[in-house]
């Protein structure tokens, strides 16, 4: 396990804590920042493993410049009339780039018909209305914790289909292993 890996499940596992301690928030203002804090977190902990999937995957040597491209979030431009990767930043939406190593690294596609992915659509547009306000956003407990479920639901899919294995937090569901 990397150090982006152990950050990756700390993150997730900070998410969960933050939702656990919601409903004993003395007010209105700590159930917010809590619920804020989940979600975020959720997403930063679903975007570290992400990363770390599509490094896993980078090493292949049968991946074409477009493949390490879209793994690496790095710009592909035709130079003397070969396609090369750059350093410049290109970077993709977290459902394309699920998607993508879900298609590209297993037999069959995602099944977006599920409820964690319809869950997990719906926590990324609570998150974007988060990072991009245009007035406040109310979360909800319940929505908060589907959010957060879904992320851990999508990798565990994902674990399945890559690595043939469950992904490790999945068995805890959305009991932390953290007590802050």
């Amino acid at each position: 396990m990397t150090d982006a890996d152990v950050f990756a499940a700390q993150l997730l596992e900070e998410a969960k804590r933050y939702l656990e301690r919601t409903p004993s928030a003395q007010d209105q203002q700590s159930k917010e920042a809590n619920l804020h804090a989940s979600l975020l977190l959720a997403f930063a902990s679903l975007e570290a493993h992400l990363n770390s999937i599509a490094d896993d995957f980078l090493v292949r040597p049968d991946l074409s410049p477009l493949d390490r491209s879209i793994l690496a979030e790095r710009e592909l431009v035709l130079e003397d009339g070969e396609w090369l990767v750059t350093d410049k930043l290109k970077m993709y939406r977290i459902e394309d780039r699920i998607e993508y190593l879900h298609r590209r690294f297993s037999p069959t596609p995602l099944d977006k018909s599920s409820t964690s992915w319809s869950a997990l659509k719906a926590g990324l547009q609570a998150r974007n209305r988060l990072i991009h306000p245009k007035g406040p956003e109310r979360l909800s407990e319940g929505g908060v914790r589907q959010s957060l479920q879904a992320v851990i639901d999508v990798l565990d899919t994902m674990y399945h289909a890559l690595y043939k294995r469950p992904f490790p937090a999945a068995r805890r569901g959305l009991q932390t292993t953290m007590n802050f």
